[in-house]
Order: C-alpha cells, then sequence, then structure tokens
C-alpha cells in the first residue's frame, strides 16, 4: 500500500510485512531495522520482530513480523484506547536502558530541526488565505518564534528516552486489547517531553480527540515539572509548524479536510495565550 507521500512500499502477507525503502535518507532503512533488534530485546511484542533484511538493495528491503491491529488514525479516541497508547509508549520509553538510549544517534525530526523548519517556514510572503484568524496566528506565531530562544539540550528532570519522532496515530496499532507500535525509520534518541507533544499535537490526534483527551493522556505520565515546561514550549512550536504545513501555498493544505487550518489556527492561538 503506498501513497504519494509515503517514504516506503508496504507489501502484507500471510504472516509478515515486506517494507521497501525508496531512500536511504537519513539512514531511513538502518534506524528501522536498529530499532526492530532494539525493541524486541528490550520490550518484545511492542513491535514486529525483525526477521532479514538487504540494507544494501536496491531498494533497501525489510522484513518484518506482521502484527494484529488497525491505526488508531480515524477512530474514536475513548479512554480504553487513549489508557493502552499512554501504556504502549511507556514501555518504549522505560524499557531501553538509559545508556543505551544515549549512544544512540539523534531522531532525524528532533527540537534543533523543528526550530530551524519554524523559522524557515515563516519568513518571506506565505499564502494565507482569506481567514483573518489565520493571519493572526502566524503572525504572533511569528513574533512567539523570533523572541524565543532555541530550546536547550536536555537537562536534570528532563529523561532521554528511544522515541518514534513521530506522532501519527497511523503508526500505532489497536487490537481491541493493547497498542503496538509501527514505523521507525526516523526513530532514536529523544526525550520525553518532545516526544510526548510530537504526539498530542500530530493532527491525526485532533478530528477524533479532545483537550481532555490530551489532559487525560499525558496524566498517564506524570511529568517533571521540567518536562511540563519544555512540553508547554513544544506543544506550541509544533502548533505552528502545523499551521504552517497547512497553509494553501503547502502541500498539506489539500490533504486535510475544509476546515482543518481555521481549526489548527485557532489552536496555536490558545496555546500562545498560555505561554503567555
Amino acid at each position: 500500500m503506498t501513497d504519494t507521500w509515503s517514504t516506503h512500499d508496504i507489501e502484507f502477507r500471510d504472516d509478515v510485512v515486506v517494507k521497501s525503502f525508496r531512500s536511504r535518507e537519513r539512514a531511513q532503512p538502518l534506524r528501522e531495522w536498529q530499532a526492530l533488534h532494539l525493541l524486541t530485546r528490550y520490550a518484545p511484542g511492542l513491535a514486529p520482530e525483525p526477521i532479514r533484511a538487504d540494507l544494501e538493495g536496491e531498494p533497501p528491503v525489510i522484513v518484518m513480523s506482521r502484527l494484529e491491529g488497525v491505526p488508531l488514525r480515524g477512530r474514536e479516541l475513548d479512554r480504553k484506547r487513549l489508557r493502552a497508547l499512554a501504556e504502549a509508549v511507556g514501555t518504549m520509553h522505560d524499557a531501553i536502558p538509559p545508556e543505551v538510549v544515549l549512544a544512540l544517534p539523534a531522531c532525524t525530526w528532533y527540537p534543533p530541526v523543528v526550530e530551524g523548519k519554524a523559522r524557515s517556514w515563516s519568513t518571506g510572503g506565505r499564502e494565507l488565505g482569506p481567514d483573518p484568524t489565520v493571519a493572526q496566528a502566524f503572525e504572533a506565531g511569528r513574533r512567539w518564534l523570533a523572541d524565543r530562544d532555541p530550546a536547550p539540550e536536555p537537562g536534570p528532570g528532563i529523561r532521554p528516552v528511544f522515541g518514534l519522532s513521530d506522532g501519527n496515530l497511523a503508526n500505532y496499532l489497536w487490537d481491541g486489547t493493547r497498542v503496538r507500535l509501527v514505523d521507525f525509520e526516523i526513530s532514536g534518541r529523544s526525550d520525553r517531553a518532545f516526544e510526548l507533544a510530537e504526539i498530542v499535537e500530530h493532527i491525526s490526534m485532533w478530528p477524533g480527540g479532545t483537550e481532555d483527551d490530551t489532559t487525560f493522556f499525558l496524566s498517564c505520565f506524570e511529568p517533571t515539572d521540567p518536562e511540563i515546561e519544555r512540553l508547554r514550549n513544544f506543544r506550541t512550536l509544533l502548533a505552528f509548524i502545523w499551521l504552517l504545513m497547512l497553509l494553501p501555498d503547502s502541500p498539506g493544505h489539500d490533504r486535510n479536510p475544509p476546515g482543518t487550518l481555521e481549526r489548527q489556527a485557532a489552536r496555536l492561538l490558545a496555546h500562545l495565550d498560555r505561554v503567555g
């Protein structure tokens, strides 16, 4: 199953999945293969098991076990599913020893990259469309970003974790009882605050989710005070990134239902009110 925006092709067989990569950019096949081995060792059953790989092939290919379940994206996010999602993410964060996490390369989508994209995508003339709320949110987000110091490296109270660095709920499979994880091509070392922000601010969370759902999900993790502050700022940053990706001159605009951009603008303004 493929689409225009996918970075890989997937073939589902009876008991295995064959994933063919269209690019080796950012070592995507290697990251995926290493992640599958890592999770099989430290959190068996949470992700597919690695079976075989040809990382030097054209294209690079990984064969992994097939998991039961359906993606959470586009489904009702009731308390049962949200709790299972939190348990899966928490298991991944808890299972891998800190010394192993710290030896990993950073995720390819992590704070310095996100901030750099936000700054470059918000410069120059952007097409904002006719809704004044979008223009208001764009200018407010740009001012907030200009006044913001770059996010510091994780310090005391900020927990390093292995992360997917991708909050797309399509990567979280629900089998009726538990959630399991797929798609590790940009995975690596991250920190818990950024990983949680990436999940709750991903656009896939919001068609069926509410701020109460987000509060419930985050409460499952008991973040530290430094993580709460870092989480608040990353949520604002990621909300701005999503606004930029939904503008009329961005590819994401036509991929989402009418009204998505306007709702994202209101969401960003609410975040900016909270951070001051």
